[in-house]
């Protein structure tokens, strides 16, 4: 789309992006901070405008604006600069990041052609591509600083079917986001790479639980705005969809344990082996699984309590916990 970032985020909100080179320690401090925190200032009903306009200020006002241009790439030794390159993620992250780019772009658009209701979805799902292609620039400049190699990038093409491509995204990023926050936070804590890169990208991280903050909100919202009788075709595209990841992901890691393609070892289901390519500490499926649900929790404790949460994998995660407990005994 042509809309521009200052556009999408006229002063106050947009202002600080040109100038967060010059910006001191405390600006970008209080940048950071106010991407984790944000408050209604009126209660609202699930489904209704107030919700659909809350949803979309939580997401304005708490956008970020780094630079990935001014991002100081901390030096590594030899022995950590390998470990980040073996990494497996890099290939589908870069891909994974210009897909989702286009493929919210799309939505947006479609959206911005739907009832005037949708109006503000469609700037709040435009401005989430733009943080997704921004990703996808973070992510270039740092294979291009750290001389990681990666594969030809296939053409991104625009999707026929924009709402199953936003679909699929969203949930996409609902399941890898709850995931990636745990993983995140065994880095942190393990010192198996600088903190200082670990910190580099934490802003990145915090923008996900955003993204799909925003996601789940606009799922609730636009269940309750179909019309009835399309309703029945909804629910069935998103069961679809479900099906789909489920079986993408199973394919992923039959795609590993063959030991095939080198595209193949490049997956967005890193949880596979995420946990030892982090740290060098043994940590058990439980272990693992109790830090992501207490990251997602924190990652989304500072946004209104009304605002809904994806729910599905916590929840599942969850009714697993005790079993692997118990087998971990």
């Amino acid at each position: 789309m042509s809309t521009t970032i200052e556009e999408l985020l006229p002063p106050p909100f947009g202002l600080a992006l040109a100038t967060r080179g010059e910006a001191d320690e405390a600006t970008i401090a209080a940048a950071d901070a106010r991407a984790r925190r944000w408050q209604s200032p009126a209660p609202f009903a699930i489904g209704s405008d107030a919700h659909r306009d809350a949803s979309w200020a939580m997401f304005r006002d708490t956008f970020n604006p780094y630079k990935p241009s001014i991002i100081d790439w901390p030096k590594l030794d030899p022995e950590a600069r390998d470990r980040l390159v073996s990494l497996p993620i890099w290939d589908i992250a870069v891909q994974t990041e210009g897909k989702a780019r286009l493929r919210m772009l799309s939505y947006a658009r479609a959206l911005a052609a739907h009832a005037s209701a949708y109006d503000v979805w469609s700037k709040a799902v435009e401005l989430n591509g733009w943080e997704e292609g921004r990703h996808k620039v973070v992510l270039s400049h740092l294979v291009a600083v750290y001389g990681i190699a990666l594969e030809k990038e296939p053409p991104y093409v625009e999707p026929r079917d924009t709402e199953w491509a936003y679909l699929v995204t969203g949930f996409s990023e609902c399941i890898d986001s709850f995931f990636a926050f745990g993983l995140f936070e065994l880095a942190r804590h393990s010192a198996f790479f600088p903190p200082e890169l670990v910190e580099t990208f934490e802003p990145v991280i915090q923008e996900e639980a955003r993204h799909i903050l925003l996601f789940a909100n606009w799922l609730a919202w636009h269940r309750r705005h179909i019309p009835w009788w399309k309703r029945p075709w909804f629910e069935l595209r998103v069961l679809g969809v479900w099906a789909f990841l489920v079986w993408e992901r199973i394919g992923i890691a039959r795609g590993m344990d063959d030991g095939k393609a080198k595209s193949n070892a490049q997956d967005n289901n890193f949880t596979i082996t995420g946990s030892r390519a982090v740290s060098d500490a043994e940590v058990s499926a439980a272990e693992l699984m109790a830090i992501c649900l207490a990251e997602n929790d924190r990652r989304f404790a500072g946004y209104d309590k009304q605002l809904l949460r994806p729910m599905t994998t916590p929840a599942l995660v969850r009714m697993v916990l005790p079993l692997l407990r118990w087998l971990k005994k």
